[in-house]
């Protein structure tokens, strides 16, 4: 846990040292903001549902471009192979990236709790949708990185691993909305692989152990891949 823990820590701790994190977060905010604000006065309406819609589409982009360098950067320089000359499990270096990531994931959300009090103090927020949207976006960030932390692995160029995590993330943000291009024999199976059909969910304020459940193994599935992809490089 130490070995993680130290990971961790110098992961999370590079991304502030670099203006990674800060331009990504400010981009997201800016997006975010916009959106939210400028269809919130027009619909008069205190809720938080199309800060939540654009959610997985922002996250699609936003979270690939924070892991694209976490592992794609130590092969392109080589520092990989002097890492595991160390005493650390490849288990514990995939973990400790992938809670770095995950840590910036939820940084990038603080600030967005400036969404729900401004629209609570100018009228009447049930905050049943609000609190199930954001640990819906907790399980999708996660999800996200977990898959951004797989192709990162997959290339040692940044660029191709940001294009594919993009693609991966978008492709699955976007399979419930092409529902009606699916025979009607396979629609239940291709609308529970969809990640915005599943956080859509929790966002009403509903958390369906189904809904968990698909997060948690998209999350294993993209951890165990990550470290099938170390395994074939050592």
């Amino acid at each position: 846990m130490s070995t993680i823990l130290s990971i961790w820590h110098r992961e999370f701790k590079d991304y502030f040292v670099t203006p990674i994190a800060y331009l990504v977060i400010a981009i997201f905010l800016l997006v975010t903001g916009w959106f939210f604000f400028s269809t919130f006065f027009l619909k008069n309406q205190a809720s938080l549902r199309d800060f939540f819609n654009l959610l997985p589409l922002t996250f699609s982009f936003v979270i690939p471009a924070l892991t694209m360098r976490l592992l794609a950067e130590e092969f392109q320089q080589g520092s990989y192979e002097l890492l595991i000359t160390l005493p650390v499990k490849g288990r514990d270096i995939i973990i400790g990236k992938f809670l770095a990531s995950f840590s910036v994931v939820v940084a990038l959300l603080i600030p967005t709790l400036v969404y729900p009090l401004t629209v609570s103090y100018l009228g009447n927020l049930d905050w049943g949708p609000v609190i199930g949207g954001y640990i819906g976006a907790l399980f999708l960030g996660g999800s996200f990185s977990a898959l951004g932390l797989l192709t990162s692995s997959l290339t040692r160029n940044q660029i191709i691993a940001f294009i594919l995590g993009s693609v991966i993330c978008f492709g699955l943000s976007l399979l419930d909305k092409m529902l009606v291009f699916i025979p009607q024999s396979i629609l239940e199976v291709v609308q529970y692989l969809g990640a915005g059909y599943h956080f859509q969910n929790i966002a009403k304020g509903i958390l369906d152990t189904r809904d968990i459940l698909y997060f948690l193994s998209l999350i294993f599935i993209g951890l165990y891949l990550t470290s099938l992809t170390i395994q074939s490089r050592e």
